[in-house]
């Protein structure tokens, strides 16, 4: 999972592209970059780390110009070394810089056709550099010196017809413009929004969630439709066109129960209201399950769970309490590399208060179980603290399958509940009872009366993969290079890739 920005103004945008990777950086923890163009040469600071931390003064004064594209990386499969952080850029035909967000279920295959009839040539693991190039031969092959928008949207065009899986894309091309399309399916989100400056002339900017676009005084116009391409051109009017021959609307359902910020809107559905939906159906399913229960209290955990626990102790008539403290100067666990990693933050990053648990019966309330480290650890630390007994309910249905459309659920091995049944899963992380969400009532959640948005992608619960691409010999692939165990440094560290670039179209840097 990642974030993705960007901007066309008339006034420098390094600033505000700065801003909105700050409200994204729940998307992406591992690395952060920035590209900006001014007079046809593009400025690039990237590297590992958080959004503060990798942009300094001496990094900001340089990003200099009227448009740009970021992104915050969150890395899925492969390494985590700071040449594979984004935006990528390849100098042929007009100099191209391309941030990503989602995952290409075929670029084994994209990647030797780039070689062997493209004569193109990648330098790291990244299917986004995949994507990128594909996107720059298609361009290529139109034959313009100077392309039209038809041009780019005939690029696109040939993008969705060879890349599979999700995708939401920004790219900026070198004297032309900025163009954001996002994938047939429109598993990943994407939103434009718009505002007027000082002068009455329209600037735009295309985001992963509303939220980025609300921090810096843009106004959400919409949605990017499934396989749309928005291309904002260097004199700043705005070209849209579907580019796909079939496109139907199937986004990720789990933006809704972890990913997305509660306060934006996605695909026209507010993540708020949809988590408070789900506090309302799981409250109902316990009542409906176990009316004769003895909890006490009520509690998140922090933070994504805290909307359904609320409305669910609500629904139920029973006291909510916070009962942990989040140090919020630790990362998100789930998007954390590394077993090891996740199981030590857990305790740093959440502490409980003593009398709230003390002989009490507790409800943890959290937004899904993954690989069962976080919630084994916050039961064990729930007792500690003197529960007496501890219950545990999931405002998502049981997460059994791996996730191949850009999220970090790997192996079917590290996932807690796969193969198992309710009470395995009750007995492995020591709760008293555990209660999962049932999946057409979190499609209920999220679904609303009159939207476009009525299926999603639900395959890391049903094992229904909407690209119709996916298989044994896929997974098999995926565990060797997805697993905590195979998650390792690249010896691929080059130090312009963590260092600052001014890009030119020759491809000199400085």
């Amino acid at each position: 999972m990642c974030g993705i920005a960007g901007i066309f103004a008339y006034s420098p945008v390094n600033q505000s592209l700065y801003d909105a990777l700050t409200v994204l950086q729940h998307r992406g923890q591992d690395a952060a970059g920035i590209v900006t163009q001014k007079d046809g040469d593009f400025f690039l600071r990237k590297s590992n780390g958080f959004v503060k931390d990798v942009f300094r003064t001496r990094h900001m004064t340089r990003l200099a110009g009227n448009m740009g594209i970021a992104h915050v990386r969150y890395p899925t499969a492969g390494t985590s070394s700071s040449a594979e952080s984004q935006p990528f850029y390849v100098n042929s035909p007009y100099g191209i810089v391309l941030a990503h967000n989602g995952n290409l279920t075929n670029a084994d295959g994209l990647s030797k056709s780039l070689y062997q009839s493209d004569l193109r040539h990648t330098n790291t693991t990244s299917d986004s550099e995949v994507l990128l190039n594909v996107f720059a031969h298609e361009l290529q092959v139109q034959g313009k010196l100077k392309p039209t928008q038809d041009d780019i949207f005939a690029a696109v065009t040939g993008v969705h017809n060879r890349c599979r899986g999700a995708y939401a894309v920004i790219a900026m091309i070198s004297g032309y413009g900025i163009v954001a399309f996002r994938d047939t399916f429109g598993i990943r989100p994407c939103v434009y929004g718009e505002r007027q400056n000082a002068d009455g002339k329209m600037e735009y900017m295309f985001a992963s969630e509303s939220v980025a676009l609300d921090s810096i005084g843009f106004k959400l116009v919409r949605e990017l439709a499934p396989g749309e391409a928005i291309y904002v051109d260097n004199d700043g009017k705005l070209h849209s066109k579907v580019c796909a021959k079939f496109a139907t609307l199937r986004p990720c359902i789990f933006e809704h129960v972890y990913f997305a910020r509660p306060d934006s809107i996605i695909d026209g559905i507010s993540v708020y209201k949809a988590r408070l939906r789900m506090g309302e159906k799981l409250a109902d399913k316990i009542m409906r399950l176990r009316p004769d229960h003895n909890i006490d209290v009520v509690m998140p955990i922090p933070d994504t769970s805290r909307t359904s626990a609320i409305e669910l102790a609500t629904r139920m008539g029973i006291k909510y309490r916070e009962g942990f403290i989040k140090n919020r100067y630790i990362g998100r666990t789930f998007i954390m590399p590394g077993q090891q990693m996740r199981k030590k933050s857990v305790k740093q990053k959440l502490n409980p208060i003593g009398l709230e648990f003390k002989g009490k019966n507790v409800l943890l309330v959290d937004d899904s179980i993954v690989r069962g480290t976080t919630c084994r650890e916050i039961i064990q630390m729930a007792r500690d603290a003197g529960a007496a007994n501890v219950y545990f309910a999931s405002a998502a249905p049981a997460v059994r399958y791996p996730n191949v459309y850009g999220i970090d659920m790997p192996t079917a091995e590290e996932l807690i509940a796969h193969g198992k049944t309710v009470e395995e899963i009750q007995k492995e992380i020591g709760c008293d009872w555990l209660i999962y969400q049932d999946l057409d009532d979190l499609i209920d959640c999220v679904r609303v009366e009159g939207n476009e948005a009525q299926e999603f992608d639900c395959s890391v619960f049903n094992g229904e993969y909407i690209t119709g691409d996916v298989d044994a010999a896929y997974f098999a692939k995926l565990e060797k290079i997805r697993s905590d165990s195979n998650k390792k440094k690249s010896p691929l560290e080059d130090a312009s890739y963590s260092g600052m670039m001014e890009i030119h179209n020759d491809n000199s840097t400085e």
